[in-house]
């Protein structure tokens, strides 16, 4: 992920389960699934960033550069970024939930190295989740 090139804000689409219909609580289901994207960044886990990221979405930088969900997963698999922190700030966290749409933001601390260049920042982002047919 590009979260080290001077970010202030991320916007990406992610898909929602189709498993949520029946939860009580949807925010806190996609809040615990934006904490497990996170936690998958952070080691690399192309299979379950695959799992959560929507067919056709799109990683917005703050600076306007864009990432397809194919450019996501092989930089994953390349460990093109080595984190020593990638999760949420404690506490940051706020899900909003419009029927089948649900958006988190929260600040993001990311540390780590890419290509031999240390980073270290604290991020807002906001995450947009759809629940659909499929998932």
């Amino acid at each position: 992920m590009q979260a080290a090139s001077g970010i202030s804000m991320v916007v990406a689409l992610f898909v929602w389960g189709t498993t949520l219909a029946a939860a009580p609580d949807a925010s806190h289901v996609v809040g615990q699934l934006d904490t497990d994207f996170q936690a998958a960044v952070k080691v690399n886990d192309a299979q379950t960033m695959g799992r959560i990221l929507g067919e056709n979405m799109i990683l917005v930088l703050g600076n306007g550069t864009t990432n397809t969900r194919a450019e996501l997963l092989q930089e994953a698999r390349d460990k093109a970024y080595v984190y020593e922190r990638q999760e949420e700030d404690p506490g940051t966290q706020t899900v909003r939930v419009w029927g089948d749409t649900a958006v988190v933001t929260a600040r993001l601390w990311v540390k780590g190295v890419n290509h031999g260049a240390s980073f270290d920042r604290h991020l807002w982002f906001s995450d947009t989740y759809v629940r659909t047919r499929k998932g």
